[in-house]
């Protein structure tokens, strides 16, 4: 394939990635670090060297790490039980086949519904419920500013 072509590509799994992060369920890091990968190969790894993408890697592992204790943690912080925080967990998969309607009320009713079956209480059930959602927003927030950090280790590293 010719450089352009490549190049071409590189840029649109970076603003595929980009526009992913905002999409629960789309692997917007990973997307955004593909890119980034690509570039440095493209250019013979000599703008975009190891040291670059390694904190890049790190970078995407916190988004993953972010992601997958999201919601637990905001649950927890409101005092869930066990069988919230696996409801939270089932939630948050099955919204998955949902669209993003979906990923985004699935994991409230999975945590609110564990906490019910759990404790039997309607709103400690609903408060669970909201501190899973609000785990997942800081979770996306976080993603947010992780993407933009790599955008700006990538850039400078790729003009210095």
């Amino acid at each position: 394939m010719n450089p352009i072509g490549w190049w071409i590509l590189a840029v649109l799994l970076i603003v595929a990635g980009i526009i992913g992060t905002l999409v629960p369920g789309v692997p917007g890091v990973l997307l955004v670090f593909g890119g980034m990968l690509l570039a440095a190969w493209i250019d013979g790894f000599t703008r975009i060297g190891w040291i670059t993408l390694t904190i890049l890697a790190v970078l995407v592992a916190l988004s993953l790490l972010a992601d997958l204790l999201g919601g637990l943690l905001g649950a927890k912080r409101v005092g869930a039980s066990r069988l919230a925080l696996l409801g939270a967990a089932i939630g948050s998969l099955v919204g998955l086949f949902y669209g993003l309607v979906g990923a985004l009320i699935a994991p409230f009713f999975g945590a609110a519904a564990g906490e019910l079956i759990s404790r039997g209480r309607l709103a400690q059930a609903a408060r669970v419920g909201l501190g899973t959602w609000v785990g997942f927003a800081l979770a996306l927030l976080a993603r947010v500013v992780i993407v933009v950090a790599m955008l700006v280790v990538f850039v400078t590293s790729y003009l210095i």
